[in-house]
């Protein structure tokens, strides 16, 4: 009688485990397909005939990290109101450090002076603005842009020449002979004239000298500036093969009003005489 009674409990117990099995399972497989992301967690896992047991679940699935790029360097020019650091070292329109302040702060003054805040150095500590009216902003725009331009690409070879306005006119000759050269290769050149003492050469007129010399093939890449007292510079390049064709089509139509100008000369002469 005992052993009959501990069968059938057994056989009851078998059934509620199928029972609550097919439930289970019947659940989730009925449950609609969802992409759901689940980090990894402590789950306690349900056994009838075990113990609790305590396991780690690994993730089912993981969400993609969205592809971040690499940060990319602010144009030159007005941040606006948008400042992210909360103390700032701030110079005013006239180059001068006024020190650390809050933002606040900052953007009081730029709103008295009707200024602009403008990133310098965004590395420093703290990060470097300044005070700059719009004109300024523009200047420095034009003179980074300018620099931009003159400064070799990678790859490019830059070869430099200079020399003093007073030079002879042999070794003039002789410098934009090594010019015509280096262009030849297509090399930027960068030519840098230094004025000499009780000298009156114009050296800007000496730039255009020696552009005139290999002005076949040669433009300028960034045209004739002082940048310091007695010292000026320019950049020659090759010509693109768009501006070569420009040239020779403008040299040709020159030629030929030239050449129409001689013929009238020439038929109103023969007709005076």
């Amino acid at each position: 009688m005992t052993a009959f009674g501990v069968m059938k409990l057994l056989c009851q117990a078998s059934r509620n485990e199928n029972r609550y099995a097919k439930r289970f399972f019947g659940t989730v497989l009925t449950q609609t397909p969802q992409k759901r992301v689940f980090s990894p967690l402590w789950m306690v896992v349900p056994d009838p005939r075990k113990s609790t047991v305590f396991g780690l679940a690994q993730p089912l699935c993981t969400a993609e990290k969205p592809h971040t790029e690499p940060k990319r360097k602010a144009a030159f020019g007005s941040v606006g109101r948008r400042i992210p650091y909360r103390i700032l070292h701030v110079i005013n329109q006239d180059g001068e450090s006024l020190g650390n302040m809050h933002r606040a702060e900052a953007l009081k003054l730029m709103d008295q002076h009707g200024l602009k805040l403008v990133l310098l150095r965004e590395n420093a500590d703290p990060p470097v603005y300044r005070l700059m009216t719009g004109q300024q902003i523009h200047e420095e725009q034009l003179k980074r842009a300018e620099k931009k331009k003159a400064s070799p690409k990678p790859g490019m070879v830059q070869k430099d020449l200079s020399f003093s306005s007073a030079i002879a006119k042999n070794d003039l000759e002789t410098k934009i002979k090594q010019i015509a050269q280096w262009i030849e290769k297509k090399y930027h050149v960068k030519v840098t004239v230094r004025q000499a003492k009780d000298s009156n050469t114009d050296m800007f007129m000496l730039f255009d000298r020696i552009l005139e010399a290999v002005s076949e093939k040669a433009t300028y890449l960034s045209k004739p500036k002082v940048t310091r007292e007695g010292v000026s510079t320019c950049t020659l390049r090759h010509m693109s093969d768009k501006e070569l064709k420009a040239y020779q089509k403008t040299e040709k139509q020159d030629n030929s009003a030239v050449k129409k100008d001689e013929n009238q000369d020439l038929k109103s002469s023969e007709s005076h005489q």
